[in-house]
């Protein structure tokens, strides 16, 4: 879209400066060329990506309106994060407040004397009346910080070599969809399909493989591009990955042509070391999972949607497509791009299929809820969450595989040579809602087109039931051997604990469990255990302390009960549990790997 000439004053111009780098304080000016009489601000009280109202406002302070002349107008506070100023609609209305930012995530804005970071909705008010109109972000280059560089995927206006200057938005939602990344960042580029990405690094350490990173992104980025589009173009012309390397976090949120990531330094992949660590393949998942959120929801997105109200919740029960279904297809991506094999994949597949199985709310709780609750249990965990909620990431994923192993083994039951998968369903349901708002419907009626038969059953107890999955009978359908093995010991219990410097503390005690039933409640410290009788006694020699779970049975032996000492609010309690019997996990493995090449192994 042309922009204004250097001459013609933006509707809307934010100038972000910084204010404070110790006291975390960025300072805004915003000026309004043409305002109301009657001028209505507003600050977003959430993100979209993330569903959780975060109340914005918090940290807006020192709010204050001037016009011509530099006259000061009073400020009206309306409501939590909305205001209001009485001014001339003849001239330029100037705001000018501070934002306090210190919240190393990927969801708000921080600064300090390392690196600065924001997205619009915790920055910039929306200036109610103008959300359609241009808008113009100006960051000044700070004197005083030498080296700092600016990235944004914001298409630049006016800037200089480091990133600094001005840089234009079609609207609000625009200007909101496109955080800044400053600093004295790594950075690095590639071309994926014929678009430029770039790759930005901050907090790496000498140790940190740039051009390692750079390539296996460009092999997930090219292996998305193709699966949507084949030979033609991504709908986007750049690309931006914004990536703060932390001691300790984990999290990505996805945006319209960019997506900023957080993980832990150690995941960087590192000069000279050619394995893939673990935390460097979840690394990886992680950029192929925002990458492909670029089409699934940033574009083609939940009807509900379509046009977002940042001052309250938006609900949708579409959430178990929009994220689980691009949770299937992340790790896919690594094995299509060849940063995986088929075991690879399956260990990966493995710990999503025992995660869901441990979680006693899915029994509780279908996926279409869990989308629907968002807002008030997953972004709002605590010590009850895996009894009465279940992830729809997780189990949304699941409910992809099912239907990806179903078209793919009923295509081959009845030999429809032209009978589509998921990957058609997909790129169908592209086509049919031109990129946009989505239904439940589009979604069954596509499913139907590419499995030549309706699916509402399916859709019945997979996405709006508790029905198990049909997880084990699918997948050996497809090549993998389905092996059972002992379960570990806090799964036997029903418990999910910590263990530091010597103290077990109960995290979650799990709904039907040995703990549940003996009378464990989180937050217990487990400090012990003694006999249950006289001869279980005998063989215990006594009480014992522990110091991590596993003691329990060094201790107990083939004790069929013990008592456990627990404190609860420093009270001393003594709980009889029955030790649980054996229960076992799933371990994945490659049975058939021809018939697993058919679903894992064509490029998309």
């Amino acid at each position: 879209m042309p922009g204004p000439t250097r001459n013609t004053r933006p509707p809307v111009h934010y100038r972000v400066e910084i204010g404070d780098l110790h006291a975390h304080l960025f300072r805004v000016t915003l000026t309004i060329a043409q305002p109301d009489a009657l001028q209505r601000v507003s600050l977003p009280v959430w993100i979209p990506g993330s569903y959780l109202v975060r109340e914005f406002s918090k940290n807006l302070q020192k709010l204050e309106a001037r016009q011509a002349g530099n006259t000061p107008l009073r400020v009206e506070q309306l409501d939590k994060c909305s205001w209001q100023v009485q001014c001339s609609p003849a001239r330029p209305l100037v705001l000018r407040y501070e934002v306090y930012a210190n919240d190393n995530s990927v969801r708000t804005a921080w600064l300090d004397a390392h690196r600065g970071f924001f997205n619009g909705t915790s920055l910039c008010l929306r200036v109610q009346g103008r959300e359609k109109a241009e808008h113009l972000l100006e960051v000044p280059a700070p004197k005083s910080l030498k080296g700092w560089s600016l990235a944004t995927g914001l298409a630049p206006r006016d800037t200089n070599k480091q990133g600094f200057g001005s840089y234009a938005a079609a609207d609000y939602d625009e200007l909101v969809d496109c955080p800044v990344e400053m600093g004295a960042f790594w950075s690095g580029s590639f071309t994926a399909r014929g678009v430029p990405h770039r790759v930005v690094v901050a907090g790496a350490t000498a140790s940190f493989d740039g051009a390692r990173l750079l390539a296996d992104t460009q092999k997930i980025c090219e292996t998305e591009i193709r699966f949507w589009h084949g030979a033609k173009k991504a709908p986007f012309r750049h690309y931006l990955f914004m990536l703060n390397a932390v001691d300790d976090g984990y999290g990505g949120l996805e945006h319209r042509n960019s997506t900023a990531l957080i993980c832990k330094r150690q995941d960087l992949p590192r000069v000279g070391e050619a394995r893939s660590t673990e935390g460097y393949t979840t690394l990886r998942g992680l950029i192929s999972h925002e990458y492909f959120h670029t089409w699934n929801v940033k574009r083609l997105r939940p009807a509900e949607f379509e046009s977002y109200d940042y001052s309250g919740e938006n609900y949708t029960r579409m959430l178990w497509f929009f994220e689980g279904f691009t949770s299937y297809y992340d790790d896919l991506f690594l094995r299509r791009a060849g940063l995986l094999d088929n075991a690879g994949y399956l260990k990966l597949l493995n710990k999503t299929i025992n995660q869901v199985m441990q979680t006693p709310g899915r029994l509780v709780q279908s996926v279409a809820e869990a989308s629907f609750d968002a807002w008030v249990k997953y972004y709002r965990q605590d010590e009850n969450t895996p009894n009465a909620t279940v992830s729809y990431y997780t189990k949304g994923s699941l409910v992809a595989l099912c239907f990806d192993l179903t078209l793919r083994g009923e295509a081959r039951e009845h030999r429809r040579a032209k009978a589509g998968t998921l990957d058609d369903v997909m790129r169908a349901l592209w086509l049919r809602c031109k990129a946009g708002a989505m239904r439940e419907a589009d979604f069954a009626e596509e499913l139907a087109a590419a499995g030549h038969r309706p699916y509402a059953a399916e859709l019945a107890r997979w996405v709006h039931g508790r029905d198990e999955l049909p997880l084990k009978a699918l997948l050996q359908q497809h090549g993998v051997a389905v092996l059972e093995e002992p379960a570990q010991l806090a799964h036997r219990l029903g418990l999910r604990v910590g263990e530091s410097q010597g103290v077990v503390q109960v995290k979650t005690v799990l709904r039907g469990g040995a703990a549940e039933r003996a009378g464990f409640a989180a937050g217990d410290e487990w400090l012990g255990l003694e006999p249950a009788t006289k001869a279980a006694a005998r063989g215990m020699d006594g009480g014992w302390r522990m110091s991590r779970l596993d003691d329990l049975m060094h201790y107990a032996g083939d004790a069929k009960k013990v008592i456990a000492l627990v404190s609860r609010d420093k009270r001393l309690m003594r709980l009889e549990l029955a030790m649980p019997p054996a229960l076992t996990t799933w371990r994945l493995a490659v049975q058939d790997a021809a018939l697993m090449d058919q679903w894992l192994g064509p490029k998309a």
